[in-house]
C-alpha cells in the first residue's frame, strides 16, 4: 500500500480503501476492534439510530444527524465526533452508485481518552491537559479532517492488509487519534466527558444508568443522587448535553428498542411495548405515534420496505441498545 500512498492523495486512498473492504450497501465490522466502514450508493430516509461514543469520518458523499431539533450536516473530509451515547436519527443526504457515501467509523473509548489525560497530566504536558475546560456542551460536534488526524486514520485503515501488524500497531494509532481528537477544535467536548469531576461526565454516568435500565421506572432525584448533582443541576446539564431531558431521553430509548424488537424479532406491537416498559398498549400506541408519524405496526411496515428496497438488513440498517 505504501506505493499506492504516493500516487494518489490520502483522502482519495481512504476512499479507496473503504470501498474496497465496504463493496456492498450496508455497515462492515473488520479485524480492528470498534472500526467500521458505512457504504450506501442512494440518498436515504431517516432512520433512528443509538449513536455510540465515536468519530466518523465522511471519505466520499454527506450524511445528516439530527439530535433533538437541530441538525448536523457533514460531508467529504469532515468528521462527526460524538462523546456521549445519543439517540439519533440518520439521514445520507449525498450518494450514488457512481459515487457512493463512504465512511469510517471508530468507536471511542472514554476511558483511554481519561488514561491519556492522565498520562499527561503527569508528564507536565502543555497540551490536552492544561486546556482549559469548557461547560456542558452538545455531545454532538462536527469539524474538519485536519492532515494529523486524516493520517492517522489512514495508517490504521491500512493495517487492515497487514493483519500481522494490528495487534502491535493498532493500540499505538488509536492512541495517537484520541490525541489529535483531543487537540483538535472539537477536543474539549471530549475531554470534558473524560473528566470525572465535570458536569458532562456526571451525566454520562446518569445516561449509562438510563441507558442499561430503560425499562424501569424513572425517578429523577435518584437519577441525581447517583450522578453527585442536584435535580435542576442534572436537569440544566442533561439537555446541554443531549438536547433533552432525562425523561425524554428515557423515553425516546424506549421507543427506539420497541421500534427494533418489532423489527428484527418481528413480534407484536403490545409485546414491544411491555418489554421496554409500558404497562399501557394504548399509552405506548400514542407515544410510539407521536415520535414516528404512524402506528406502530405500519410503520414496522413501511419501514421494512424501505430497508428491503436500499438492498439493506434491518440488523445493519438500524443499530438498538445493547
Amino acid at each position: 500500500m505504501s506505493t499506492l500512498s504516493t500516487q494518489i492523495p490520502p483522502q482519495d486512498e481512504i476512499a479507496a480503501l473503504i470501498s474496497r473492504h465496504a463493496p456492498r450497501n450496508g455497515d462492515y465490522a473488520t479485524a480492528i476492534g470498534n472500526l467500521t466502514f458505512h457504504r450506501q450508493s442512494s440518498v436515504t430516509e431517516s432512520l433512528f439510530h443509538a449513536a455510540r461514543p465515536s468519530v466518523a469520518i465522511i471519505a466520499q458523499g454527506a450524511k445528516d444527524v439530527t439530535l433533538g431539533s437541530e441538525t448536523f450536516h457533514y460531508s467529504r473530509m469532515q468528521y462527526l465526533l460524538t462523546s456521549v451515547d445519543l439517540p439519533v436519527q440518520v439521514r445520507v443526504a449525498q450518494a450514488s452508485e457512481q459515487q457512493p457515501h463512504l465512511c469510517v467509523v471508530l468507536g471511542i473509548d472514554i476511558a483511554d481518552v481519561a488514561a491519556l489525560l492522565d498520562s499527561e497530566s503527569a508528564a507536565g504536558a502543555g497540551g490536552t491537559a492544561q486546556q482549559k475546560i469548557l461547560p456542558a456542551t452538545r455531545g454532538i460536534s462536527v469539524s474538519d479532517v485536519s492532515p494529523e488526524l486524516l493520517d492517522a486514520m489512514l495508517r490504521l485503515v491500512r493495517l487492515l492488509d497487514k493483519p500481522g501488524e494490528i495487534a502491535a500497531l493498532a493500540p499505538l494509532i488509536r492512541r495517537e487519534l484520541t490525541y489529535r481528537l483531543l487537540n483538535g477544535p472539537v477536543g474539549a467536548r471530549l475531554r470534558h466527558m473524560a473528566l470525572a469531576s465535570s458536569q458532562s461526565h456526571q451525566v454520562a454516568q446518569a445516561i449509562d444508568w438510563i441507558k442499561h435500565h430503560y425499562a424501569q421506572p424513572l425517578r429523577i432525584e435518584h437519577l441525581a443522587g447517583m450522578a453527585n448533582m442536584s435535580m435542576s443541576s442534572l436537569h440544566h446539564h442533561f439537555k446541554a448535553i443531549t438536547a433533552m431531558t432525562p425523561m425524554q431521553y428515557q423515553k425516546l430509548l424506549r421507543l427506539q428498542e420497541a421500534r427494533r424488537l418489532m423489527l428484527v424479532e418481528q413480534i407484536d406491537a403490545g409485546t414491544a411495548g411491555y418489554r421496554v416498559g409500558y404497562a399501557s398498549e394504548s399509552q405506548f400506541s400514542r407515544e410510539y405515534s407521536r415520535q414516528f408519524g404512524r402506528a406502530p405496526m405500519r410503520d414496522v411496515g413501511q419501514v421494512r420496505a424501505q430497508l428491503s428496497g436500499a438492498n439493506a438488513s434491518a440488523d445493519r440498517a438500524y443499530s438498538g441498545l445493547p
